[in-house]
């Protein structure tokens, strides 16, 4: 898991390809222009999600993508994203046509806001849309998913 922001992309350049122009697209493009939805940078294969809604839960449980690495940047609002490593959470449920596979476990947590993003690989079991204590915020979030 990875939590940085916007201003330190040019970190990612040489070591990540796909993820630095994630990381590009994220910077330069105008979001209030965007309207919710998925679309595809060069395909299924790399593609993001735009999504607004109201906060509403607290962690129940984590998830995992075998096949994807997920970007999450908040657009607007504040977010909890709950993490742990996958060797140390238990699966409770799986999806292996959907790639996703749902966890139960103790979590470490990040606040995503700004121009911040978290980057989730394979081995890290997420909790994305945990409503902060002060929330619920209405909130606007691109979430890249780039194939492996």
């Amino acid at each position: 898991m990875i939590l940085d922001s916007l201003k330190h992309i040019e970190n990612y350049k040489g070591i990540a390809p796909k993820i630095y122009q994630a990381l590009e697209i994220l910077r330069d493009t105008d979001f209030s222009k965007v309207a919710d939805g998925t679309y595809e940078v060069e395909g299924f294969d790399f593609r993001y999600n735009v999504m607004s809604y109201t906060q509403n839960h607290h962690f129940e449980k984590f998830e995992a993508h075998k096949d994807f690495i997920d970007i999450q940047y908040m657009i607007t609002g504040t977010e909890i994203m709950g993490f742990n490593q996958l060797e140390n959470v238990t699966e409770t449920e799986a999806n292996p046509a959907g790639d996703i596979w749902f966890y139960h476990g103790t979590m470490d947590s990040v606040t995503v806001e700004g121009d911040r993003f978290a980057i989730f690989f394979p081995s890290d079991a997420h909790a994305p849309g945990i409503m902060p204590p002060k929330g619920p915020y209405e909130v606007r979030k691109c979430v890249f998913k780039i194939h492996i």
